[in-house]
């Protein structure tokens, strides 16, 4: 896959066009965004090698789209108009099922692969980009039947290249489970930040007092709304039940410490303590 061109040249777009150039030396990358300042950043720091436009998918190997989730509902079903026969089209969001419905009917759905690389920091542009983001991490791909044999193959090599793992999951799930995994996660973050920072307008010194647990936990509330807002709303029903269940715990932490319940605090933080093991059966 040699003439490879990637829709939205921010994070995810960036690095996976390093990772693509430094493993394929015949690949020309194009790049695609409705942000020029973005395309002319990227031609700096040599993430792409040409601007182009949907007029010049018909002569792609490899489309990637690489834009916010409510875009890619909209520029999905376009790029699979634009395509060759023989052109494999892959998305990068962090919902599943909204993209998959959009174009379960479209004539060259064949050609379209739905992934989820997790993978990522909090900052974004193409500044944010770098090399060997994905190695090591999970793949999620899902209604990998619906995806010709010969692309699925194709899609295949261009993970292991880039150093992936898979696993297969369908839409609904992956939804479902990114919920409490990804976009809980970010929820937290924010809402810790926004809790310190009203605070901090009548204590000028908070922030001074602010070691490193504080600051890997609000690492998150650095990432895009304009990213995080479409997520939430496209995953709103599975957010909103993660929500329930998380704040139902607060809401008992907060009940055992009004009544001096240090015993069963200690208790549910060492059962907590459980996802180390979790965590370091998946590094």
């Amino acid at each position: 896959m040699n003439r490879v061109y990637i829709i939205g040249i921010g994070l995810i777009g960036g690095s996976i066009a390093l990772d693509i150039k430094s493993k394929n030396k015949q690949a020309k990358i194009f790049g695609i965004d409705t942000d020029d300042s973005h395309l002319v950043k990227a031609l700096e720091l040599n993430l792409i090698d040409e601007k182009a436009s949907y007029e010049d998918l018909k002569n792609a190997d490899l489309v990637v789209l690489a834009i916010p989730v409510d875009k890619a509902v909209i520029e999905l079903p376009k790029v699979l108009d634009a395509i060759s026969e023989t052109t494999l089209v892959i998305d990068v969001g962090s919902t599943k099922n909204p993209v998959c419905k959009a174009v379960d009917n479209h004539q060259m759905r064949r050609n379209f692969l739905a992934t989820h690389p997790i993978a990522g920091t909090e900052f974004s542009g193409p500044k944010a980009a770098v090399h060997g983001l994905f190695q090591k991490k999970t793949n999620i791909i899902c209604e990998v039947e619906k995806t010709s044999f010969k692309l699925q193959e194709k899609a295949l090599q261009l993970f292991s290249d880039l150093g992936m793992r898979i696993r297969y999951m369908n839409p609904e799930a992956h939804d479902k489970h990114i919920a409490y995994v990804s976009h809980l996660s970010h929820i937290s973050s924010f809402m810790l930040g926004k809790t310190v920072i009203e605070k901090e307008k009548n204590e000028r010194d908070i922030f001074d007092m602010a070691g490193s647990g504080f600051e890997s936990t609000v690492r998150l509330a650095k990432s895009s709304p304009a990213m995080w807002t479409p997520i939430f709303k496209q995953n709103k029903e599975n957010v909103i039940e993660t929500l329930d269940e998380y704040i139902a715990n607060l809401k008992q932490f907060k009940s055992l410490m009004e009544s001096d319940d240090f015993d069963e605090i200690f208790n549910e933080m060492q059962s907590t303590n459980h996802i180390k093991d979790i965590l370091n059966g998946i590094a």
